[in-house]
Formats: structure tokens, sequence, C-alpha cells
């Protein structure tokens, strides 16, 4: 995605099985655990650059020992900071251990139970407050819990209301802080629960906390927790005393991957994570369904559970086209496939002159879109040549024919360079437009000023601002005559509000094309027809949404729309033609058949919510409010 944006998050939970003497003597350190949990994370690091962080259990404290430890950082070496400091505090106290047990005792992060999360921020906010895991402390460590996830909300508001008619004061109006405080209050009444049981068996206080520990009943608290929860979400939770679990949201909008054997339990947000950190074939690992949580016990024991009623699939097509990092074998086949179905509307654009075709990615996450374009093209060549050599006669067959007909090949080329350590999506809004000017740089001599249509693969366009403020005029020096962008992503029409940065309308291209258009035909009674219905629609009692930015994309068809995105991404004074292409909502379900969540395309929001969001995002928009519509 040439225009970078921001999305939450990348996750890690490890439940070790083994004590820690066990790995001591079988890999040679006791801290096998946060070994992993560095590996996981950093292999993770293309989910979360503004912040990270880690906490670590331990199973088995003595009184008055430190059985928590959390570490935050800030910033896209987040990940770096924290584990430098902690091999640095290990390495200094390491004279004082004699014992794998001095370890587990007294250095803090020595535990069994790991969390691990790095986090993007959204509009801005980015603070040490706001980085995961958070922590609810308590006493009693049956009432301790640490959370981390990647999720996010659509009706924290109520949410957030319900706690305060509980009687709670919750210190902000967010979904961490909601989640935290929700999932605490039902934690503590299932504490109460069996300490009121217990107490009125005769059995002592202290006995008490271990009958707690045994007998808590995870699922019934998630199932209570999450009833009324609108959103995506994979939400990870350790309590105090080692229970612990995972879930994800009835829809499976959010991925979660997982692997266990008789040492480890490993779940993270991508696949390759655990192949690479673990050394595990693709076979050995498998994906947290829809509605199901992890529920690992105090004990060691770790059940899966269908805990939320599974829903329609709805799995975010997002993370295929661009998000998951492309070494997972299924998304680069995926991946391949989106770039394969471009190659009819290219060739088409071209007028199949392969001849004077140059073609050519950005950024590199696209990469693998380009490969199954060429693949396409070559497919498409090999079809060519054979019928041009069956259609020559046998007497005018000569070699000379022969080979110039074997000789055509498809001109792929690294064109674009991006040769500067500029993070355009680590700045400041503000920031953006002064330097994607200066990101990419051009290998010069390779298109034929005047003569070559030059055609490059991105993997989506969100905003057009890069294409706008830096690769086209690029592109533009080399003198083609023609430059023609194709999208492997459809049309990205809509906001999104499960935990990516897209949420603004006046940000999309496609609706500023929109607004364009209807500017254009004088059909502004239609634009404030639609904002008096999303009005209707946001109204805190109104429980049947409907998207009512729908019919105003109905009004024009796509071609207007992706003709009208072409004249807005192209710069003053362009010399060459500027072509956009993009994929169909048809050749993204073949391509993904797996991962149908395609609202960013079409509008069809997989919960309630999310109908809720896109109209107050058009209110918001028609209001000249700049806030955040969830």
């Amino acid at each position: 995605m040439s225009d970078l944006i921001k999305h939450e998050c990348g996750l890690v939970f490890i439940r070790l099985k083994k004590t820690l003497s066990f790995y001591q003597e079988k890999y040679k350190t006791p801290l096998y655990g946060l070994e992993k949990l560095h590996v996981l994370m950093t292999k993770q690091l293309n989910r979360g650059q503004d912040g990270a962080g880690i906490a670590v259990l331990k199973l088995n404290p003595n009184h008055g020992e430190r059985y928590i430890a959390r570490k935050r950082e800030l910033g896209n070496n987040a990940i770096p900071k924290i584990f430098e400091r902690l091999n640095q505090r290990f390495r200094q106290d390491s004279h004082l251990w004699e014992t794998d047990k001095d370890i587990e005792s007294n250095f803090p992060y020595a535990g069994q139970l790991l969390l691990g999360h790095l986090r993007y921020g959204t509009h801005g906010g980015n603070s040490i407050e706001q980085v995961h895991p958070f922590l609810r402390q308590n006493n009693w460590r049956s009432r301790n819990l640490i959370l981390a996830g990647n999720f996010n909300m659509t009706n924290v508001s109520e949410m957030y209301k319900q706690l305060i008619d509980l009687g709670q004061h919750p210190k902000e109006i967010s979904d961490n802080v909601t989640m935290l405080e929700k999932i605490g209050h039902f934690l503590d009444q299932e504490n109460q629960r069996i300490f009121d049981a217990e107490k009125r068996k005769g059995a002592k206080n202290q006995d008490i906390s271990i009958q707690i520990k045994n007998k808590l009943d995870m699922a019934s608290i998630l199932k209570k927790s999450f009833k009324n929860v609108d959103g995506g979400f994979v939400m990870s939770g350790i309590v105090g005393d080692g229970n612990a679990f995972v879930i994800r949201d009835p829809n499976g909008i959010r991925p979660a991957f997982y692997y266990e054997n008789d040492e480890i339990f490993a779940l993270t947000s991508e696949r390759p994570a655990l192949q690479t950190a673990l050394n595990i074939p693709i076979e050995e690992v498998e994906e947290l369904k829809r509605g199901q949580a992890v529920l690992a016990q105090a004990n060691g024991e770790i059940t899966i559970r269908q805990v939320l009623k599974a829903r329609e699939n709805k799995a975010c097509s997002f993370e295929r086209i661009y998000f998951s990092r492309g070494n997972d074998a299924a998304i680069h086949h995926e991946r391949k496939h989106l770039g394969l179905r471009l190659t009819k509307p290219i060739l088409k654009a071209i007028d199949f002159d392969l001849d004077n075709s140059v073609f050519s990615y950005v950024p590199h996450s696209a990469a693998s879109a380009f490969y199954g374009l060429v693949d396409g093209l070559y497919a498409y060549l090999d079809k060519y040549k054979r019928s041009k050599i069956l259609s020559i006669s046998h007497e005018k067959l000569n070699e000379e024919r022969l080979d110039k007909l074997l000789s055509l090949k498809v001109r792929r080329e690294k064109i674009l360079i991006k040769d500067k350590k500029m993070r355009t999506f680590i700045t400041q809004d503000q920031d953006r437009d002064d330097l994607v000017g200066n990101v990419y740089d051009l290998t010069y001599g390779i298109v034929k000023a005047d003569k070559d249509t030059l055609v490059v693969v991105d993997d989506s366009i969100v905003r057009g601002t890069t294409l706008k403020k830096s690769i086209l005029k690029i592109l533009d020096r080399t003198g083609a005559k023609k430059i023609i962008i194709a999208s492997s992503a459809p049309i990205i029409k809509y906001p999104d509000c499960y935990g990516i940065d897209m949420s603004r309308l006046k940000d999309f291209v496609a609706f500023k094309a929109l607004i364009s258009l209807i500017e254009k035909h004088k059909l502004g009674n239609k634009l404030n027809e639609a904002y008096e219905k999303a009005k209707e629609q946001i109204r805190p009692n109104n429980t049947k949404n409907q998207n009512q930015l729908k019919p105003l994309y109905d009004l024009f068809t796509d071609d207007e729309l992706v003709e009208e995105i072409a004249r807005i991404v192209t710069p003053t004074r362009q010399k060459a033609k500027v072509k956009i292409i993009y994929n169909s909502i048809d050749s993204l379900h073949k391509a993904c058949p797996n991962n149908k969540g395609d609202w960013y395309f079409t509008g069809n929001y997989p919960t309630p919510g999310g109908h809720k969001v896109v109209n107050r995002a058009f209110v918001y928009y028609m209001e000249g409010n700049d806030k955040r519509a969830y």
C-alpha cells in the first residue's frame, strides 16, 4: 500500500508447560519462554511500531514475592529496548543466582505465562498509558487481570454506561479500559461466588484461595463479559493465580493462530511467526476459530472451547491483501492470485501491446501480486506464441521467424526504489505530506520516452496521497506516454471500525471522487437526503441501522468513480496520461475465499455497530467534525 495506514495490533500468548529447570536442562536457558516471546514479537513487527509491551506471571510465588512483571516502551524500537534492558538486568544480577529456583524467585521476568503486544496508535494518540498489556491490580491473586489484544469495539459508549450503572468509575472512555473493567467485574463476581460457596462449607480463607484457582470458570466469565460486545477482537488475559485465556470474535474478523506440544502452547496474530520461532511445519499450526477461546487453567491443562456462538465468516480480507506479512504460504498464494486477476483488464488497457509496456510494482508488499500478474502475462504470451506458430504455414515457418516469436517477453523491471529511511506511517498526519515526496526514487533508462506505457502494481489505494504527491510525479520523469496504476484490491469506499485506522471519510480518495461527481451532476439534494437519514440511524435507540452511504455510491458506476479518482490523483503538470485499474469484488472473493470480510469495499459490515459507524462517519463529514466515528 503506497499510502501506509495503521492498524491494531500484534499479539503473542505463551504458556510454558514445564518447570523452568526443564528448559535450562534441555535448551540451556531458564528464560526459554522469554526468548520465544522476543522472536514471536519481532516476527510480527509489521503489526505495530508505535509501542510494545510484555507481561510475565509466575505460577507459584512465595508470599511477599513479586509475581507479575510488566514492561512497556514507546516508539518503533520498543521491542529491542524492552529485551535489551531485561537482558542487561539479568546479566547484572546473575552472580546472585546459584540455582534455577533462585532465578525464578528473584528475576521478575522468569515465569511460565507470558503476554506480548505490538501497538499501532490511531489518529495520532500515543502514550505509554495506551500501550498494552493493561493491568488491573488486587491483593487477591485471583482478582488480578493482565489484558492485551488486537481489537476495536464499536459500542464502547454503551459498555461504558453499563459500567457506570454497575457503580464503577472507569478512568476513561476507551475500549481498552472498558474491556479491562468489564472482564474484571465478572472475574470479581466469579471469585465471590466461589468464596461464598466455600465459606458456607466452613473452609479457611487461605484454602479458599486455592479453591478459587482450581474452580475458576473462565468460560462463564468470558460469556458474560462478551455478551453485548460489538467489534472485532482477539483478546488475551492472564489472571494472577495462573488461569488465562485467549478469545476470538464470533465473525473471526481479527486473526489468531496457535501451536501446542507437551512443552509449550503459543498463540500469535500471524502463522509464520510460530513456524519460524518454533521451527514447525505449516500443518502443525492451527487457527483459532470464530467465537472460540483458549482456556489455560492454572494446573497447565489447556482446552479450546466454543464460548461465543459463531456467526458468518467475516475474516478481514485486508489481512490477506496487505496487513499480514506475505511469508505465509496461503497469503502469498492469494496475493499472487489477486495479481493474476488483473491480467485481462491490464492487457486491455495497454491494447495488448507488450512490446511497448513496462511492468513494475510499489511498495514491497505488492510484490506477490506483481508476480501473479507476470505469471498471467506470460500465460497470455504463451497462448499468443502458440497461436501465431500454428497459423504460419510450414513452408513460411523458418528459423528467423520462430526466433522472433520465441523472443517475445514481459518487460518486468524494478522502477521505484524506496531509498530513504523515512517512515511516513509513524509521523503525525500534518507531517506526512512533507515526507511522501522524498521517500521514492527512480531507476532511470529503462522506459522508452514517449513510447512506453508504464504499469505499476499497488496492493491497494486508500488516500491517494502518495500517488499524487510522490509516485506519479517521479514516474513521470521516465517519459512514459501513459502510466497505469493497478490496485490488487477493489475500490476502498467505506471506513473500518474493527482495528484499522481508516475511519474518516474525507481521507478516502474514493469518497472524494464521489463528492466530486455529486457536485458535477448537481445531486446535492441526494447528499442532503442521505445525511438526514444517517442522522436518524445513529440515534441511541435505533437498532436497525442501514448503510446510508451505499445509495450515494450507487448513483454512479465504478467506471465513473475510477475515472474521477484518476483525475484527482493526477498531479498538476503531469505529462503522462494516468489510468487507474482496480480489482473487482468477485476477483477478491475468488482469490481469498476464506476471508470474506469485505466491508471496506462493499459496505456490508459484519456487526450492527459497523453500520452505525459508517453512518456516524458520514454525519461527521457533513458537519465538518474530525472526530473518530467509533
